[in-house]
């Protein structure tokens, strides 16, 4: 067979090409499209007036506030009017919180309100900013150093914030006060630390009591977590940044709670830490402090009552699993009558439950619970694993669901009035609703309006074939170049899958995953993206498929898919397939190599836990259990003890900087395969962390990895 065809060069240059050419700098340029795209949206008690941050285009860097009201939008704070804003001047905790968020923006990136949506507080470069919705320039609050996580109390007479780890008070006139004081460099008040920022999705550790009196403050003590020390080599008279990483099997940091109030008395809330060592979620509404907490193997949750005066503690509601009992944002949480609103895994749904009472049907997959507004519950669940929407319960009425079009779904609803905001076919959109009963969607003209988003329009438009793959009926989308035509000739094939927990790429919607697939495509790839177990929105057997073992299921779903990708489609040329990923894709690319190098010829592994023992505790041990009591499960999960098996070209890149995924994972792996006499290539990234901000780097990555995957194969190819 020729295999020398539909190769970059091959087709003719047209608009096509020259786009595919230039998509790589626009990739990295618009940070990933995310640049210009509204976020961060608060709707005011009346639903008139939502806040919301956005950059000025689709380039621009610089998050600035905004407000929208009757149609129209108000800036109401640009840092480029106010002071510099640089990543140096961020203090170190900030800038933890933002790559633990994933923040690609400076500027506003992010605000806290009171209860009325009046005085609005946000940082800039470290300094402690608020301004009146109601009128007024922003204005500088005296704060006693750098500030981080500043939040106003419900009725807007105080900003609590966080400096040097220490919990402070201030008023917005100046009056600043110490609320808690850090007694050593171990301890902290008011930060989430690592395994609830980064693997709980809690990213925030005080909470404000509705009558503004007292606040829920978390102590964390990092003493007992083990050190880790991250330097750059490419900078040697850097010293290592220490962090503090509780690796699997390890200790955790020790989490307490307590209360405290303005005048500077203080309540510990007490509960069963040593059976309960994890700390869930917490929040304050007007039936009192509300936390929920875990044991370490993850299969009980509890959720509890706080006692205001004492700090005592009553179960409300426990919910077991022998797997573990997955996390669902959002819960708990009270409605204003008091019934609680959580989720049940039953049989193979993930139900909204209220009150105890299960009240969405089988076969809808709730997926998170984004607000509650008195007996109303807005939440987001999926019919379809490769759509999420946003619905609202109301009683007596029933369940609603409040977006139409294709798409994956977030937003929020307060006043009779919602954002809906999701990625659709089309790219990010916001729409914005008032409640008049009809049943409406956001492909409706009215009653809707939109929040103008200026992301730039990718340069490559993916064209995504939507799939139902197999006996298992794996979701996937084939990405065919666009000047190609079906039974051309053979095309060799790139699978581009995540396949890990918590993400989804095989999604009905423009997300930037979607672009680089198409931009691979034009290349000349068929791109095949793949959801297997262990992906969400297919309910909780789906999901606790890979118990045990995190590999062996992943791998043979992308294995099984391919092949019944290449039945339906003959132009798949199974002689040269490539593999590449990150994080967990990464893992998955080096280990289809490795394991199947019948099915995979070349793979690309960008950032890969190669050694499950190294990374942290609440994520890996929910999964493979704990590594002194589970041993086999971390063995037949790693890529560790099984480099002897590397048959294939392999490319391993990874930052240097990355406090997730440390380096080290790939260091010792790569050393493991010289010591078997195993060719590969790897790819340091100076200065990066987990996901690379440097335009540079991200624009030529890309280039860099079809170079190694097109002439692995072309070398295939040649022999044979």
């Amino acid at each position: 067979m020729d295999h020398s065809t539909h190769h970059p060069t091959d087709h003719p240059t047209d608009h096509h090409s020259v786009n595919a050419a230039e998509f790589p700098r626009q990739f990295a340029r618009t940070r990933r499209f995310s640049l210009g795209a509204p976020r961060h949206f608060t709707v005011s008690p009346d639903g008139h007036r939502i806040l919301f941050v956005r950059t000025g285009s689709g380039t621009d860097p610089v998050g600035r506030l905004w407000q929208y009201a009757d149609g129209a939008e108000h800036l109401l704070a640009d840092p480029a009017l106010l002071v510099g804003d640089g990543p140096a001047a961020v203090p170190e905790e900030e800038r933890l919180r933002r790559e633990r968020a994933r923040e690609r923006s400076v500027g506003v990136v992010s605000y806290a309100t009171d209860t009325a949506a009046r005085l609005v507080a946000f940082t800039l470069s470290g300094a402690l900013w608020a301004v009146r919705t109601d009128g007024g320039a922003p204005f500088s609050v005296p704060a006693a150093g750098p500030v981080v996580d500043p939040r106003p109390s419900p009725d807007g007479r105080h900003i609590a914030y966080v400096s040097r780890r220490c919990l402070h008070v201030v008023e917005p006139a100046g009056a600043d006060r110490q609320l808690a004081r850090a007694e050593g460099p171990e301890i902290s008040y008011g930060l989430a630390e690592y395994t609830a920022a980064e693997s709980m999705g809690r990213p925030g550790g005080y909470w404000w009591a509705p009558d503004s009196r007292r606040l829920l403050v978390a102590r964390v003590d990092t003493s007992p977590v083990a050190r880790r020390y991250l330097s750059d080599p490419a900078d040697p008279a850097q010293p290592p940044r220490v962090i503090r990483y509780p690796a699997a099997g390890t200790a955790n940091a020790e989490v307490t709670l307590q209360l405290l109030s303005l005048e500077g008395e203080r309540t510990e809330v007490t509960w069963d830490r040593q059976a309960y060592e994890y700390l869930v979620d917490a929040g304050w509404d007007a039936h009192g402090p509300l936390i929920a907490v875990q044991s370490r193997d993850q299969r009980t949750l509890r959720t509890l009552a706080v006692d205001p005066a004492t700090g005592a503690t009553e179960v409300l509601h426990e919910r077991t699993d022998p797997a573990w009992v997955e996390i669902v944002p959002g819960t708990p949480a009270r409605t204003a009558s008091g019934a609680l609103v959580l989720p049940e895994d039953a049989g193979d749904t993930r139900y909204l439950t209220v009150d105890g009472r299960r009240v969405t049907p089988d076969g809808l997959q709730l997926r998170e619970v984004l607000g509650v507004e008195g007996e109303r519950v807005l939440f987001t669940a999926s019919e379809d694993p490769t759509q999420t929407h946003v619905w609202r319960h109301d009683p007596g009425l029933g369940n609603r669901r409040l977006t139409r079009d294709p798409g994956v779904y977030g937003g929020t609803s307060r006043g009779g009035t919602a954002v809906l905001a999701g990625l659709t076919p089309r790219g990010a959109e916001v729409r914005v609703a008032r409640d008049t009963g009809a049943d409406t969607g956001p492909g409706d003209p009215a009653p809707y309006g939109a929040i103008a988003s200026h992301a730039e329009e990718p340069l490559v438009a993916p064209r995504p074939r939507h799939l139902t793959l197999g006996e298992r009926e794996l979701r996937g989308a084939l990405y065919l170049p666009s000047w190609y035509e079906e039974g051309a000739g053979p095309l060799p094939v790139l699978l581009d899958p995540y396949g890990g927990p918590s993400m989804q790429l095989a999604v009905r919607a423009r997300g930037w995953f979607a672009c680089v697939s198409q931009w691979f495509a034009e290349q000349g790839f068929a791109v095949l993206v793949v959801d297997g177990r262990g992906t969400p929105g297919r309910g909780p057997a789906w999901e606790k498929a890979i118990l045990g073992d995190q590999l062996g299921p992943a791998l043979a779903d992308q294995v099984d898919a391919l092949h019944a990708a290449a039945e339906r489609f003959p132009d798949l040329d199974l002689t040269r397939v490539a593999i590449r990923g990150w994080s967990f894709g990464g893992f998955l690319a080096a280990a289809a190599v490795l394991h199947r190098p019948d099915v995979f010829h070349a793979a690309v592994a960008g950032a890969p836990p190669t050694d499950q023992r190294l990374y942290d505790t609440h994520w890996k041990e929910r999964f493979l259990g704990h590594p002194k009591e589970r041993p086999e499960n971390y063995a037949r999960s790693s890529l560790a003890g099984h480099g002897h098996l590397l048959r294939r070209p392999l490319l391993l890149v990874h930052g240097l900087a990355d406090d997730n995924v440390a380096v080290a994972h790939t260091l010792r792996f790569s050393a493991e395969l010289l010591a078997a006499g195993r060719p590969h290539t790897v790819l340091p990234l100076p200065g990066a962390t987990h996901m690379p901000a440097d335009d540079r780097v991200n624009e030529n990555l890309l280039r860099f990895q079809r170079d190694f995957l097109l002439d692995a194969l072309r070398e295939r190819a040649a022999k044979g």
